[in-house]
């Protein structure tokens, strides 16, 4: 399993409310409801291999892209203190490649900031899901 795949785990891992959830690459597929599609992806901002962003794009397999948001890791996170001394104000995360190798550069998020990426990520899909249909005063649940 490659860097890209092992991050987005930690993201998908849990239930989002999607199913038949695939990684490839620094990609993460997953279906929402009947032609709606989800694919999330690392992306980069303005340079080269450093990955500041999740990509979110919700797809209809018949008629093309939908929607798409980047949630960006330094709006979701800010910036993030760390033991380095040349970095006292902290860094904004992003994945770099370090001699073509993918990881953090100089923070590793932790299992709380993962849970955040994940809600926001969930928080969007849920603008695009069917509604439940809640019993209206009166009536009764079958």
């Amino acid at each position: 399993m490659t860097f890209f795949e092992q991050e987005l785990q930690k993201i998908f891992g849990k239930d989002m409310g999607l199913s038949d959830i695939r990684t490839v690459g620094n990609a993460c597929y997953g279906s929402l409801s009947g032609d709606i599609r989800m694919k999330a992806v690392f992306a980069t901002g303005m340079a080269a291999d450093q990955y500041t962003m999740l990509k979110v794009t919700l797809l209809n397999r018949r008629e093309g892209p939908i929607d798409s948001m980047a949630l960006h890791f330094s709006d979701l996170w800010g910036r993030k203190k760390v033991s380095n001394p040349n970095f006292r104000d902290g860094v904004c995360p992003y994945i770099w490649k370090n001699g073509g190798k993918p990881e953090w550069y100089a923070y590793k998020p932790d299992a709380a900031d993962y849970g955040q990426l994940s809600k926001a990520v969930s928080d969007y899909l849920d603008v695009f899901r069917e509604p439940v249909q809640a019993p209206q005063m009166g009536q009764t649940m079958c």
